[in-house]
C-alpha cells in the first residue's frame, strides 16, 4: 500500500466532505433538542469514549482545514489514521484534565491559595489560567514531536524519536504556540468554556479541537497566510 498522501485529485471531494461535514453534523446534533439531549446524556455516560470520538473526529478535520488553507487543496494526510488515533487519545486525556483542573482550583480558591473566593468568574479564569500553564504546553508539545515523527517517515520511510527532535522547530513552537496562543487565544477560550453548565463543556473542548488541529499544522508550518497564485 502506498503511504504517500491520498491522491488530491480523485479524493479531494471526499476530503472536502469530511473536513466541512464533519463540524456540521455536530452542530446539528447540537441544535435539534432530542439529538442535543442525547449527545449529553452519552456524554455524561461514556465521557471517554466520548472525548475519544469526538476529538478523533474534530481535531483531524481540524488539521485538514488548516492544511488545506496551507497548501491550497484538501488532501488526507498521510498515515490519517495513526492521526485521528492520538487525537482521540487526547480527547480523552483533556476529558480527565477538565475534571482535574475543575476540582483542583475549586479546592484551591475555597482554602486561599488563589484570590477570588469562590466567584464564579474567578474559578473559570483560574481553571483556564492553571490547565493551560501546567498542561498545554506538555500536551502540544508532544503532539507537535508525533506529527514531526510521522512526517519524517513520509519523507524518509524511518525515523526515530530523536530524528523528530532535531526536525522538530522548537523556536516557532514557543514563539508561536506558547507565546501566542496560550494568553491569546486558549487561556480566553477555556474561560468561556468553564463559565458555561459543566453538560456544555466537552461540547464546547470538541469545537476549540478543531483550532486545536489548525495551530499544529500552523506551528509545522511558517507560511500561516495561504499562498497566492503567481497572477496575484
Amino acid at each position: 500500500m502506498n503511504n504517500k498522501n491520498i491522491d488530491v485529485k480523485s479524493n479531494k471531494p471526499l476530503a472536502v466532505v469530511y473536513c466541512i461535514g464533519t463540524p456540521i453534523t455536530f452542530l446539528i446534533i447540537l441544535m435539534i433538542p432530542e439529538t442535543r439531549g442525547l449527545f449529553k446524556e452519552l456524554t455524561e455516560a461514556h465521557p471517554f469514549i466520548s472525548g475519544f470520538i469526538k476529538f478523533a473526529l474534530l481535531s483531524t478535520a481540524g488539521e485538514m482545514l488548516a492544511g488545506a488553507m496551507t497548501r491550497r487543496r484538501f488532501i488526507f494526510p498521510y498515515a490519517i489514521t495513526a492521526r485521528a488515533v492520538v487525537w482521540g487519545f487526547l480527547g480523552v486525556v483533556i476529558t480527565l484534565v477538565f475534571k482535574l483542573f475543575g476540582i483542583g482550583v475549586e479546592g484551591l480558591l475555597e482554602i486561599g491559595y488563589l484570590p477570588g473566593g469562590q466567584h464564579f468568574f474567578m474559578k473559570a479564569l483560574w481553571t483556564s489560567v492553571c490547565m493551560n500553564v501546567f498542561f498545554a504546553p506538555v500536551m502540544m508539545g508532544a503532539h507537535r514531536l508525533f506529527d514531526s515523527w510521522l512526517d519524517l517517515k513520509e519523507e524518509q520511510g524511518a525515523a526515530t524519536l530523536k530524528d523528530a527532535t532535531k526536525a522538530m522547530d522548537w523556536t516557532r513552537y514557543i514563539t508561536f504556540v506558547l507565546a501566542k496562543t496560550v494568553p491569546f487565544f486558549w487561556i480566553p477560550a477555556h474561560t468561556i468554556t468553564f463559565l458555561l453548565p459543566e453538560s456544555y463543556r466537552v461540547m464546547m473542548a470538541a469545537f476549540l479541537s478543531i483550532t486545536l488541529g489548525a495551530i499544529m499544522v500552523f506551528a509545522a508550518n511558517p507560511d500561516i497566510v495561504p499562498h497566492k497564485s503567481p497572477n496575484n
